[in-house]
C-alpha cells in the first residue's frame, strides 16, 4: 500500500528547507569578502570571468566589471 503524505491529505503546507548559499557566495566567503569588497577583488573577478556562464553572479557586479553572459553558453 502506498504511503500517504498526511500534510497533503489534510491540506497542510509543506515545509521547504531554505536554499543554501550559491557557488558565488561560497567562493566570496572563502575569500573573506563582504559585498562592499566584491568589485575590488581580483580573485573574485577572475572566478566570475571563468564561471559566469554556469554560476550565478550578481547582475550589478557583471555590469561593474563589464562582463556579459551569453545565454547560449549557460546551462
Amino acid at each position: 500500500m502506498p504511503r500517504r503524505n498526511h500534510n497533503w491529505a489534510s491540506g497542510g503546507a509543506f515545509s521547504i528547507p531554505p536554499a543554501g548559499p550559491t557557488e558565488f557566495e561560497s567562493y566570496a566567503r572563502k575569500l573573506g569578502l563582504n559585498e562592499r569588497m566584491y568589485a575590488s577583488s581580483r580573485e573574485l573577478r577572475a572566478w566570475c570571468e571563468r564561471n559566469r556562464h554556469r554560476c550565478y553572479v550578481p547582475e550589478w557586479l557583471l555590469i561593474e566589471w563589464g562582463l556579459r553572459v551569453e545565454p547560449s553558453l549557460s546551462e
